[in-house]
């Protein structure tokens, strides 16, 4: 087993969120290390599926405007920088019954932060979009200059970048081993090296809870549906139709126009099955429900899209139990950070996360507000302070 150079940061698990660290790492001339158990942009994790949502007025929480203006700007500047095409503005309108609360709390995260949202009556959605056919009695807010990050692009951006700047990927390699007791820095062992580094950062998504055993983080792991169906691209072509999101009846669905000529793009964000992710398999269509339920969204919103079934895929969620992101130190070794919690509406802060995460590694300190995100507001404490561990294999 060969040994390596000590490196400044290695950042364990290379999707969303840590690439994006790599690449601001880099290009700050910092030693950075990239592992991950497969070779991003990937179909096993939370990234693949070519598209994500970008909102700015934030049902989630208004909390979340600041981070997501900054991770806007700096999605746009990847597009230029990169030449990828990371970004389309394609308005997002999110529906639903008057009193939704998550309707609520987008339009006051609006008025709080002066973003532009127009309310529009369901009559006036569909009259605007004939391919929605809404209640009457429910409220649109549509947000024209949110829109649509390519995903996939955005995990190669940001590789090439990092790769450009000097940092080293090692790509289809499981970690094996952490330890934090050697002298050298942590001892990073995989199946054939062993790698050393002044800190690490853990962003491994649906296997962040088995890397960090000790902390309990409290995130499950979810299999998620995703599919694309035929439908008239004069109704639903993004030139005339906006990304969407419902939330009716405790049922949140979530969707795209029509892009570069595939079809209408749908998803629900409640739902799925918890599983252990080193299962998780490309088998969409193992239950009805996988398209089934995307279908119920169409048959109610949007009927004329409710076409032949062109492809479908499965992604993971990893849902902490109050649905807002873990950023945080390890409270026993400060060399170690972790970010998890993201999906469902996490791969819009990726640009963000990434750029928060290098400074924390850097500088010790974010130059945004993320306490709200920290660890210790599940009143939670280390199950041990011996934490050297025997990772599992998938990274």
């Amino acid at each position: 087993m060969t040994e390596q150079a000590v490196f400044d940061v290695a950042i364990i698990g290379a999707g969303t969120m840590g690439m994006a660290a790599g690449a601001f790492l880099a290009q700050q001339k910092v030693k950075t290390l990239l592992i991950d158990a497969f070779d991003p942009p990937h179909s096993h994790g939370s990234h693949h599926g070519d598209t994500r949502l970008i909102r700015h007025a934030y049902g989630e929480g208004r909390q979340y405007v600041t981070l997501v203006k900054r991770a806007q700007q700096l999605w746009e500047e990847l597009e230029q920088q990169t030449g990828y095409k990371i970004f389309e503005k394609t308005g997002v309108i999110g529906l639903g019954p008057k009193d939704s609360p998550f309707l609520e709390e987008t339009i006051a995260s609006a008025q709080k932060h002066d973003l532009s949202l127009e309310l529009l009556t369901g009559r006036e959605i569909n009259a605007r979009w004939p391919g929605f056919s809404v209640p009457d009695h429910f409220t649109g807010c549509f947000e024209a200059d949110s829109g649509v990050i390519y995903s996939e692009n955005a995990i190669q951006a940001y590789k090439e970048t990092a790769l450009a700047h000097g940092a080293q990927l090692v790509p289809n390699t499981a970690v094996q081993h952490i330890d934090l007791s050697d002298e050298k820095g942590v001892k990073i062992t995989t199946e054939l090296t062993t790698f050393y580094a002044k800190k690490i950062i853990v962003t491994a998504g649906a296997w962040a809870a088995k890397l960090l055993p000790d902390l309990e983080l409290p995130i499950q792991p979810t299999r998620k549906a995703v599919a694309w169906f035929e439908a008239p691209s004069e109704l639903y072509d993004a030139a005339n139709f906006p990304a969407f999101f419902v939330e009716d009846q405790h049922k949140k669905f979530y969707g795209f126009p029509i892009l570069n000529g595939g079809g209408i793009k749908i998803g629900r964000s409640d739902g799925g099955q918890p599983i252990d992710p080193d299962l998780q398999t490309q088998n969409f269509g193992l239950y009805e429900t996988d398209e089934n339920d995307l279908r119920e969204g169409l048959e109610h919103y949007l009927p004329q899209a409710n076409g032949k079934l062109k492809q479908g895929k499965t992604c993971l969620y990893t849902l902490s139990s109050d649905n807002d992101f873990i950023v945080d130190v390890h409270p026993e070794d400060s060399r170690v950070l972790f970010a998890c919690g993201f999906s469902g509406h996490g791969f819009k802060f990726g640009s963000v996360m990434g750029e928060v995460l290098s400074q924390l590694a850097i500088t010790g300190e974010s130059k945004l507000d993320i306490s709200i995100f920290a660890l210790s507001r599940f009143g939670l404490q280390p199950q041990s302070p011996n934490l050297e561990n025997k990772y599992p294999k998938k990274v």
